[in-house]
């Protein structure tokens, strides 16, 4: 798994590519918790990238909205597709994430919302 990040404003771009399993999941988890020690408020994981998600995975996405929710930061998931949306789907958390279909209707619902 690779992980570039990039900014747009005050929003920070998650790009994710390669498998998001139980082998580097964690290394979102680690990323995300250094970005909120440097007081980083607004995120968004693209997932254009991924082609397999396994729970691990799933794990480390509840785990980056739930600690960004408690604290108030604004969080999107972008570009979903293939399995990994078919896992999302099938894990029942359509309704629990923010999916965006692309990473700029994420920015605009994240700036609607400053």
């Amino acid at each position: 798994m690779e992980i570039k990040i990039r900014r747009s404003s005050t929003i920070y771009i998650i790009d994710v590519s390669g498998d998001m399993d139980m082998y580097n999941a964690y290394k979102v988890k680690n990323l995300v918790n250094k970005m909120i020690e440097k007081n980083i408020q607004n995120f968004i994981i693209n997932m254009e990238g991924v082609n397999y998600i396994d729970s691990s995975g799933i794990g480390a996405l509840i785990y980056v909205h739930s600690e960004l929710k408690k604290r108030n930061m604004k969080f999107r998931i972008a570009n979903i597709r293939g399995t990994v949306k078919k896992v999302i789907e099938l894990t029942k958390l359509m309704g629990y994430f923010k999916i965006t279909d692309t990473v700029e209707n994420a920015i605009k619902q994240i700036k609607a919302e400053l």
